[in-house]
C-alpha cells in the first residue's frame, strides 16, 4: 500500500501503475499512433525518456517545471460548469463512452465525505481502481477537500484488508458489493474486530451481506449511496436501514423531479399509455428511475458520442416537450418511503465490481472464425453479486465450436471480469415480433443443464479450457466448489 498526505502522492502513484502498464500499452499505442497524430493527439510516457517517435516523455517535463504556483489567469476563465476530465463508463447504451466531468460534479462527489462526517484527522483506505468514480471522485478528491489521509493499494487483498487497516490506523473504508462480501468470505479471526473503522463508504452491498459485515467486524457505519458516473441523480441512504440505497426526500425530489416509471424488460423500452405517456408504478413495485433534466440536475452527455448521449434522454415522458435522464436501473420504493435498487437493464451488467458492456464482448466473439451470430448477457449465481457472463452462439454452417481456441480469443482480448463464464450454442436464436433478441428468454433459463438441451460449455479456469457443462459442474458452481 501506499500511505502520502492528500498533495504528495500524486506523481508517484501514477508513476507506479503507468509503468506497471506501459510495456502492455506500449503496442497498443504505436499501432494507432499515426492516426493520432493526424489527429494532433499529443501521446507521453510516464518517463523521463522516449524511444518511441511521435510519442514524448513527461516525467523530465515535471523535474523542470516551476515550483511557483500557477498564475491565476491560466484558469481566469474556469467555471463550475468547465469540464475537468473525461470517465469512461459502459453505461447502458452499447459501447464504453467517455462521460464529461465538470468541477461541479467533483464537488458534488465530495459531499458524500460531508454525509459520512469525515475530517482531516480521517485515515480513509481505499483498494479500489483510481479509474472509477468512487475511488477518484469521492475517496481521492475528498481526501484532498477535507485535507484528509489517504491510503492506496494497488489490488484488493481480502486477507490483509484489515492488516491493512491496523497498520495505517484507517477510519474510513471504500467499498463496492462484493468487497465486503469478499471480506465476509474470509475464515474468521480472533481480531475481526480490532481495527479503527468506524465508516465504510460505497455501493452495492446486499442486505444479508451489510448484516454479516457488521456482526462480525463491528458496529461500523455504513454509508451506502446511489448514484452513477454520468447520471443527474443521486441517493444516499443517511438513516443505516439494512439494504437501502436511500429514501425520498420531499425537498430533494421537489428539486430533482425524479420518477419511477413502468417498463417492459422484453421490449427493452418504458410502458406508454394511450396518449404516448409514460406511467408511474405505484409503490412497491420496480420502476425505471429517470430524473427531469434541468439546470439543477444536468446531464453533461458523453464526449464526442451524440447518438449515444441522446439514448441516455427520454422525451415527451409526461408532456410535450419534457426531458428526462434515463438512469438504466430499476429501483424500488416501498410502503415507507424507502429506496432499493431492483435490477440493471440494457446492454450492461455488473460482474466483480465492473460494467461489463455486452456490445463490447458481443464484438469480441465476433471475430471468431466459426460464430455466425452472438448474444451475450448476464445471469445470477447464487451467492454472488451481480450477474455474470453467458454467450449464446450460432455457428456458422459445416463450422464446430473450438472450446480451447475460443478460450485463448476471450483470454486475449478480454479482461477477466467480462469473459463469459458459460456459453451455449443453438442452431437458431429466436427474435421478437420487433426483431430483437429474446434476452429475457435466456437470462431465465440461464445455464441449468437440466433445463437447457443445447451445448453448454463453462470456462474451467483451473483447466484454461471451455469444458463441456455437466450436472456436477453445475452442482459445483451453485455450491462454491468452483469459484467464479
Amino acid at each position: 500500500p501506499f500511505l502520502f498526505s492528500p498533495f504528495s502522492w500524486i506523481l508517484k502513484w501514477l508513476e507506479h501503475e503507468f509503468l506497471q502498464q506501459q510495456l502492455n500499452m506500449k503496442e497498443s499505442v504505436e499501432e494507432i499512433l499515426p492516426f493520432l497524430k493526424k489527429e494532433n493527439v499529443k501521446v507521453y510516457y510516464l518517463s523521463k525518456t522516449s524511444a518511441t517517435e511521435g510519442v514524448e516523455s513527461f516525467l523530465d517535463k515535471v523535474d523542470a517545471a516551476s515550483d511557483e504556483p500557477t498564475p491565476l489567469s491560466w484558469r481566469s476563465d474556469i467555471t463550475l460548469k468547465t469540464p475537468a476530465m473525461y470517465i469512461y463508463t459502459s453505461g447502458t447504451t452499447g459501447l464504453p463512452k467517455a462521460a464529461v466531468i465538470n468541477h461541479e460534479r467533483i464537488m458534488l462527489a465530495c459531499g458524500l465525505f460531508d454525509a459520512g462526517n469525515v475530517t482531516s484527522e480521517d485515515i480513509v483506505y481505499t483498494t479500489l481502481p483510481l479509474y472509477h468514480s468512487s475511488a477518484l471522485l469521492i475517496g481521492v478528491h475528498g481526501c484532498i477537500m477535507k485535507g484528509a489521509t489517504i491510503v492506496l493499494r494497488a489490488r484488493f487483498s481480502a486477507s490483509q484488508f484489515w492488516d491493512d487497516c491496523r497498520k495505517y490506523n484507517v477510519t474510513v473504508i471504500q467499498y463496492i458489493g462484493e468487497v465486503l462480501r469478499y471480506l465476509c468470505s474470509v475464515p474468521q479471526r480472533n481480531n475481526d474486530q480490532d481495527h479503527k473503522v468506524r465508516l465504510a463508504i460505497g455501493n452495492g452491498i446486499r442486505a444479508d451481506v451489510w448484516r454479516e459485515f457488521i456482526r462480525r467486524f463491528g458496529n461500523i457505519n455504513i454509508l451506502e449511496f446511489y448514484a452513477s458516473t454520468e447520471g443527474n441523480i443521486s441517493f444516499v441512504n443517511y438513516t443505516g436501514k439494512i439494504g437501502a440505497v436511500g429514501r425520498v426526500n420531499c425537498l430533494q425530489k421537489k428539486i430533482l423531479r425524479y420518477e419511477l416509471i413502468k417498463y417492459d424488460v422484453e421490449k427493452d423500452e418504458p410502458v406508454r399509455d394511450e396518449n404516448g405517456y409514460c406511467m408511474k408504478v405505484p409503490k412497491g413495485k420496480p420502476g425505471l428511475l429517470i430524473c427531469k433534466i434541468t439546470q439543477y440536475a444536468p446531464f453533461s452527455g458523453y464526449a464526442g458520442a451524440k447518438q449515444q448521449t441522446e439514448k441516455k434522454q427520454l422525451r415527451d415522458v409526461f408532456q410535450k416537450g419534457d426531458l428526462y435522464f434515463n438512469s438504466g436501473d430499476l429501483l424500488v420504493i416501498d410502503s415507507d418511503n424507502f429506496i432499493y435498487f431492483h435490477d440493471r437493464i440494457g446492454d450492461t451488467f455488473r460482474w466483480k465490481g465492473e460494467n461489463v458492456s455486452t456490445t463490447e464482448v458481443e464484438d469480441v466473439l465476433g471475430l471468431i472464425d466459426c460464430v455466425q451470430e452472438v448474444i451475450v448477457y448476464g445471469v445470477s449465481v447464487p451467492g454472488y453479486e451481480g450477474k455474470t457472463g453467458m454467450a449464446c452462439i450460432r455457428l456458422k454452417e459445416n463450422s464446430e465450436f473450438n472450446a480451447e481456441s475460443t478460450y485463448r480469443h476471450v483470454k486475449t482480448h478480454l479482461p477477466n471480469y467480462a469473459r463469459p463464464r458459460f456459453i451455449r450454442i443453438k442452431s437458431a436464436i429466436e427474435l421478437t415480433a420487433t426483431f430483437k433478441y429474446r434476452k429475457v428468454q435466456l437470462m431465465e433459463e440461464s445455464f441449468n443443464p437440466a433445463v437447457i438441451k443445447d451445448r453448454l460449455y463453462f470456462l474451467d479456469d483451473r483447466e484454461n479450457l471451455y469444458v463441456q457443462m455437466t450436472q456436477d459442474i453445475y452442482n459445483s458452481v451453485k455450491k462454491h466448489d468452483f469459484k467464479l
